[in-house]
């Protein structure tokens, strides 16, 4: 199946896939009131305020929602059915493949932001056959290098808390998804310096791919 028909980013570094009658969302935040899908499995990467809110996951989950959560997210806040991940972790649930695979900084100046002992995840979804990694906060990290036949690839980018576009390019360059997707930019960047990092990403890189938000871009949090 095709990547555009399944996979939808919301914003920031929020997306949706709708496929086989089945929905993942990952990471939600700042729901648009227009938008009401709801979730049969859902992700979080990690417990940082913008990609574990409480509120936009309320609004997506039903009743027989499968939450899959790294740990220091969802533990306390109420919720009974949730499995925790962390890398290394592996499931099939309602047919899809979901492996956890580490999100973690290595440059000096961001290592206090997503430390790799606090076991926080990307995910690799296998659907039917294609394959989508959200690669949740991390930097260009040797893991990556081993990810391959991935359909596509969402890539945080931005600086300050994860890769800066070079970094991402990179980081693109060495998984060589079909499609490179850079994701959690806007409101770190501003509109005239995303517009530069959008220009820069797909110059650099020859399967970029730039997607439409379902929610208003988000310049600010």
């Amino acid at each position: 199946m095709a990547v555009d028909d399944i996979l939808f980013w919301v914003g920031h570094a929020c997306f949706y896939v709708k496929a086989n009658g089945i929905n993942i969302f990952i990471d939600p935040f700042k729901i648009p009131e227009g938008l009401h899908e709801k979730a049969d499995i859902l992700l979080i990467t990690h417990a940082h305020f913008d990609h574990c809110s409480k509120d936009d996951i309320d609004r997506v989950i039903k009743k027989d929602t499968v939450m899959i959560s790294s740990q220091g997210c969802l533990e306390e806040k109420g919720y009974r059915d949730l499995i925790i991940s962390k890398p290394g972790f592996r499931d099939e649930v309602k047919g899809v493949g979901i492996e956890a695979v580490p999100a973690y900084n290595t440059k000096s100046e961001r290592l206090q932001f997503h430390p790799r002992k606090n076991n926080w995840v990307g995910y690799v979804l296998d659907i039917g056959g294609t394959k989508i990694y959200h690669a949740g906060d991390t930097d260009f990290i040797d893991e990556m290098k081993t990810l391959k036949g991935l359909n596509a690839a969402l890539l945080p980018m931005g600086g300050t808390y994860v890769m800066d576009v070079d970094e991402a390019v990179e980081a693109g360059k060495s998984i060589d998804a079909a499609a490179v997707v850079p994701m959690h930019y806007k409101a770190l960047l501003g509109r005239e310096g995303s517009a530069a990092a959008e220009k820069k990403f797909t110059s650099e890189l020859r399967n970029a791919k730039i997607m439409k938000e379902i929610a208003e871009p988000s310049y600010s949090f």
